[in-house]
């Protein structure tokens, strides 16, 4: 018999996170347990995505219909999954379950998780590192004060309205590949192209998601005069047609809290590398719980964006180590 628990983990920032549609002072995440009455246990993190509508209350409250619903134990991990996919879970708790599931069977058949999983799991990864919408004269001193010409590439958050000033900015103070992430804040094409003409002499190596995910005509018709590759966040979820994400995009950023499960995962880059797509792994804020669990997919995908812990005050777990941008693991995971 399987016992599970839910308890709040509020992550607090060291500086507030801005983005073009919200801010943050804290984050509130929560980690998901599951034992059995052998000793084997598994863990799991999950961290709402406002942008879903997930809250705190809805994490809950759909966690104790899981609760009720759950029964004794699941053989196989295509099993639980399949049980899984009958409840309408939102998206972040539905990794939190599984990955804890995961976590448990590797802990409860003595393998580690690129075994359990059938995939190839990299010993380090080199991230980028994200910064939030600032006033652009803070840009330079925010890079030097955080030292980080260490990072191979920086992924800036930036709005339209002082979006160009801030690149420029960053590009005056920073010789290192750009990630553009306007999450969502273009309203058209026109827009959008403009805006990409006044800057396309930077090192930018992609926009990510510069306008809605319903925009899709926009994109079609964004998509071959952009100077630079688009690659789509808020348009991929776990059941996206694929073909047609690669008629808007060049390539998706996977993140598992968005995805829905380490399966959901693979799956979701699978089919985005068969349909002749760049690949990228992102994150939420995460404590490193759920970013070494990302770690575990980033063999052989093209960019990486794992950086959600480091802004955390008290992070709780310190499975990772980050030196010069590359990030490895501090101790054997899962735990």
């Amino acid at each position: 018999m399987l016992t599970w628990s839910l308890e709040p983990l509020r992550l607090e920032l060291k500086y507030t996170w801005v983005i073009s549609r919200n801010s943050s002072e804290y984050k509130p995440n929560f980690i998901l347990r599951v034992a059995d009455n052998k000793g084997h246990s598994g863990t799991g993190e999950i961290a709402p995505n406002i942008r879903y509508g997930e809250t705190p209350e809805m994490i809950e409250a759909f966690f104790r219909e899981f609760k009720n619903g759950v029964q004794g134990t699941y053989p196989t991990l295509s099993n639980f999954s399949r049980f899984l996919d009958s409840l309408p879970l939102p998206h972040a708790l539905r990794f939190g379950i599984e990955s804890a599931f995961v976590h448990y069977l590797c802990a409860a058949q003595g393998k580690s998780i690129d075994k359990l999983l059938g995939i190839k799991t990299p010993s380090e990864v080199k991230t980028c590192y994200s910064i939030p919408i600032m006033e652009p004269q803070q840009i330079g001193e925010f890079l030097s004060s955080n030292n980080l010409s260490r990072f191979s590439a920086i992924k800036i958050k930036v709005n339209k309205d002082s979006g160009e000033e801030s690149l420029k900015a960053l590009g005056a103070s920073y010789k290192g590949r750009i990630y553009l992430d306007p999450n969502e804040a273009f309203d058209d094409a026109d827009e959008l192209l403009l805006f990409l003409e006044k800057i396309k002499h930077l090192n930018i190596a992609f926009v990510e998601q510069p306008m809605p995910s319903d925009c899709v005509t926009d994109y079609l018709y964004a998509k071959p005069k952009s100077p630079f590759p688009f690659i789509a966040d808020e348009s991929v979820t776990d059941n996206s047609e694929m073909s047609e994400i690669a008629k808007q995009f060049h390539g998706v950023n996977m993140k598992l809290m968005k995805a829905g499960g380490y399966l959901k995962g693979i799956d979701i880059l699978t089919k985005a590398r068969q349909a002749g797509l760049k690949t990228m792994i992102g994150c939420m804020i995460e404590s490193t719980l759920g970013i070494a669990s990302a770690m575990q997919l980033c063999h052989d995908v093209d960019f990486t964006d794992l950086d959600g812990f480091m802004i955390v005050k008290n992070e709780p777990f310190h499975y990772l180590s980050e030196q010069n941008g590359v990030l490895r693991l501090t101790q054997k995971f899962p735990l």
